[in-house]
């Protein structure tokens, strides 16, 4: 694929989406998965156009329990070894949002992104004003010189607990606890969209997705 011939998959399903992402790139392509409502929607579709994707997460150190349950239920269900890629604080020194939820997990990434021309994430316009211009395909040319495919850009939180209800998905239990969006345990309170993220700070991404 051309980096000037971009396609426009704006018009695509989320289905349609990761057939094209899988269709172009194979096992060159991964999904990042966080273990939130949307990466239960995207494992469940991308097992059925791709008999063993490749799936990642990037594991902290400091996870809730509760996503260690959805993890393990997820490849029980789907047959997965999901990949891991550690963020650890070899210095031991103080947890910090600005550490641990920037370099670190940034350098976790660029890690289990070796060897990949494409990845898969579970972006929604939706979820912040810093994501509402997302596209479902992008080139990050300057970031990592990789294709990033957002399959899910334009779904909302209704669509997406409809599609988990109909398909019956294992999620994580700590949707029904008011957790909207979901991190570690340090950074993350209950609350609607991202505002539950770093709550008490500025801060609103993690640097993973800008």
């Amino acid at each position: 694929m051309s980096v000037a011939t971009t396609p426009d998959l704006e018009r695509l399903s989320a289905e349609e989406v990761l057939a094209y992402a899988v269709e172009q790139h194979g096992d060159r392509a991964v999904l990042a998965c966080s273990f939130q409502k949307e990466s239960s929607v995207l494992i469940d579709m991308l097992t059925r156009v791709q008999a063993r994707p490749r799936v990642f997460t990037i594991d902290t150190g400091v996870l809730f329990p509760e996503t260690r349950d959805v993890w393990r239920a997820l490849e029980q269900r789907y047959g997965l070894e999901i990949e891991v890629h550690d963020a650890p604080r070899p210095d031991g020194r103080p947890w910090s949002a600005e550490r641990c939820c920037s370099e670190r997990k940034v350098a976790a990434l660029e890690h289990a992104l070796e060897g990949a021309d494409a990845w898969i994430s579970g972006v929604r316009r939706e979820q912040a004003p810093t994501r509402a211009s997302v596209r479902k395909l992008e080139w990050e040319a300057d970031e990592r010189g990789v294709w990033k495919y957002n399959p899910l850009a334009d779904w909302t939180e209704q669509d997406l607990w409809r599609y988990i209800s109909e398909r019956d998905l294992p999620y994580n239990e700590l949707h029904d606890r008011g957790y909207a969006s979901i991190g570690c345990v340090p950074c993350t309170r209950p609350g609607v969209g991202r505002e539950g993220r770093w709550a008490w700070t500025d801060k609103t991404e993690c640097g993973l997705h800008g």
